[in-house]
Formats: C-alpha cells, structure tokens, sequence
C-alpha cells in the first residue's frame, strides 16, 4: 500500500494526468452531445453512438497517460531514486501499472455513463439505456478496456522509456496498424482476429451491427475477449518487469 501512496503522489504531482483525464472526458461526452445532435429528429439514437468517442478516441489518450506515467521518471532520472528504495524494481512497477489501471478504469466509468447520461438528456425519446447484457458491457466495459490499455502503455513505457517513442509506437498501432494488417493477401484478416484492440471491441460492442465501425471480427466470446485482451496485457508487462531488472536504470 505504501508504492501506491507513492506512486499516487508522483503521477498526481505533474499535469499530465489531469489533462489526460479532461481530455479524454472531453472526448467521450463531446462525441455523444455531437452525434445525438447530429441524429435527426425522426430517427432514433443509439446507445453504441453514445459511446463512438470513447471506445474509438479516449483509449488513446488514457494509453498516452499511462505511458506518460513511466518515461517521465525515465526522462528526468527520478526513476533512479525509485528503484534504490526498492532494489528489486518490480514491485514498484507493479504498483505503478495498478495505480495507473484504476485511474483508467474511474477515467473509462466517468467518460462511459457521462456519455450515455447526456445522450439520454438531449434525447429523452429514443429509449436509451442499460436493458441486455450486451448494454451493460458497452458502457460499463469502458472502463475495464481502459484499465488493461493502460497496463499494456505502463509496459511499453518501461520497454522503451522515451515519451515520444512509446507515444508514438502505442498511437501509430491502435489508429492504423490493426487496420492495415488486413490488407495483407490471404492470411492479413485470420491475423486480425486475433490482435488485442480488435478482440477488446468484440468484448465492448458484441457482433451486432450498430452504429459507429465495422463489429469485431474476433471469432471469441465477449468474455474471453476481455481476458485475453488482459492476458496480452500482463504478459507484456511481464516481459517489461524482467527487461527493467537485467537494464541499467
């Protein structure tokens, strides 16, 4: 309990975190009042639209925040401090990849049922709401997703240490490289079924059609989407531990 006090006070002592934090609401809530504005009056909003900007945007920028979290002790030497109170360095990490997960996972609940609350304000008469399972995991799943996106930035972040290289590298593969790998003749969409941001959209949106990107095409069931998705996850931040202990700090 005491790394997480510690870890605490580090992220919360810079603004990054909280511009993260403001962005990524920003993100979600500003999406869903643009597009229940933008639905005509005789059609009917979505609850999947509701929640366009947070599982397509904001995942983005908490993956900025985590990675953020990790290079910027690396950038200005104060990891060095960190891993002399705690020779063995992991659990330090660890308790900075948790501290960083449920921040996520408070950002993701926030910015998911802000979403759906101002959808269900400006449109009163569409019905929106929590009424099957598949609901329930579209806006409360947010938040997991943007815990184990954050677990997996904290890794990368430990994997390369420079801000603008982890940035970079997490932005570059969630926006465009999932996508790209379909165009690879014969085997690119088998290998798409299987990498990790297309399986947690399996586990948020189902394998309906609605509004918003084309469903998953991950051939898994929405629970086993969310914990391979976190299987990805812990074994990158495993792979990251063991490279934090054999480098020099």
């Amino acid at each position: 309990m005491n790394l997480l006090a510690v870890e605490r006070i580090k992220l919360f002592s810079t603004r990054s975190p909280w511009w993260c934090a403001l962005i990524t609401l920003a993100l979600t809530i500003g999406f869903a009042a643009i597009i229940a504005g933008a639905t005509p009056s005789d059609a009917q909003l979505s609850l999947s639209a509701t929640q366009f900007g947070g599982s397509q945007f904001g995942i983005a920028v908490v993956m900025v925040l985590a990675a953020l979290s990790v290079t910027t002790e690396y950038r200005f030497n104060t990891i060095r401090t960190t891993f002399q109170a705690v020779p063995h360095r992991s659990p330090a990490l660890i308790a900075k990849a948790i501290l960083v997960a449920l921040v996520a996972l408070v950002i993701g609940e926030i910015a998911a049922f802000g979403a759906l609350g101002l959808g269900m304000l400006m449109r009163p008469n569409d019905g929106l709401g929590l009424h099957t399972s598949q609901d329930w995991m579209n806006v409360a799943g947010l938040g997991p997703v943007f815990a184990i996106s954050a677990v997996l930035a904290v890794a990368l972040g430990i994997l390369i240490r420079h801000s603008a290289g982890a940035i970079a590298l997490l932005l570059i593969y969630y926006l465009a490289v999932e996508e790209l790998v379909q165009l690879i003749p014969k085997i690119g969409n088998h290998i798409h079924e299987w990498l990790p941001f297309n399986v947690a959209n399996k586990f948020l949106r189902g394998s309906a059609e609605v509004d918003g990107p084309a469903p998953s095409d991950s051939p898994l069931s929405p629970g086993w989407a969310l914990a391979y998705f976190a299987g990805i996850a812990i074994v990158f931040l495993l792979v990251a531990l063991g490279v934090a202990k054999k480098r020099d700090a």
